[in-house]
């Protein structure tokens, strides 16, 4: 499939509105999401698994990007796309090695020397974050800021999705500062509608696409 990552959706139960992870994804997907990314740090990977299957073959059959979190064992297992690596998951190098071509490895970067590592060490693409404060994740970083993110653009050629406190209110401008997409989790899932949220950004990142190629 053509990977595209204008708007990235990463499924948690314990931030909707007590839907399953397949309920997220199904209702991110109808919304325009481009890419579901599985991530529960609850579960063990025997637990996952079969969710991870179920959403696997639903966004396979919707065109969809599907990534699971961290868990390459769950990834490979369920046929999903690819995995997202965090600083301190598998490094990438060795998760090249247990993978098959054309498997999706992503990065987690909280700096640009980070982002830049992960672009020269082959990252298919690469999340810079937190670019604006967000309470979505108890471990996340300090803030990276819209200057960081224009820094990275210049420096990697991989893919960019910025993630961290983005919503309808800034999403164009992290778009026009130079992120492919975005990535988000409470914008989508915490929302009442997942459906309109998701659709309400995707319009939001076309739209800012569209105007810098006028």
């Amino acid at each position: 499939m053509n990977a595209r990552y204008e708007l990235y959706v990463i499924t948690d139960e314990g931030l909707s509105a007590g839907l399953t992870h397949l309920k997220i994804a199904k209702r991110a997907i109808a919304g325009g999401a481009d890419v579901i990314q599985l991530r529960d740090k609850v579960r063990t990977s025997r637990q996952l698994l079969p969710i991870a299957k179920e959403i696997s073959v639903y966004a396979r059959k919707n065109d969809v990007m599907f990534i699971v979190n961290d868990r390459i064992d769950v990834a490979l297992a369920s046929d999903a796309h690819g995995v997202h690596l965090g600083q301190d998951d598998l490094q990438l190098r060795d998760a090249r090695e247990k993978a098959p071509p054309g498997f999706i490895i992503g990065i987690s970067a909280f700096s640009a020397r980070q982002a830049i590592e992960a672009d020269r060490d082959g990252a298919d693409y690469i999340a810079l974050g937190p670019i604006f404060a967000t309470t979505s994740k108890n471990d996340a970083a300090d803030e990276c800021g819209i200057e960081m993110l224009i820094e990275v653009r210049g420096s990697i050629s991989a893919p960019l999705l910025a993630i961290g406190g983005i919503n309808t209110r800034n999403v164009s401008e992290v778009i026009l500062a130079g992120a492919d997409g975005v990535a988000v989790i409470s914008a989508v899932v915490s929302q009442p509608d997942i459906i309109k949220s998701a659709r309400a950004l995707k319009g939001l990142i076309v739209e800012a696409k569209n105007s810098m190629i006028r």
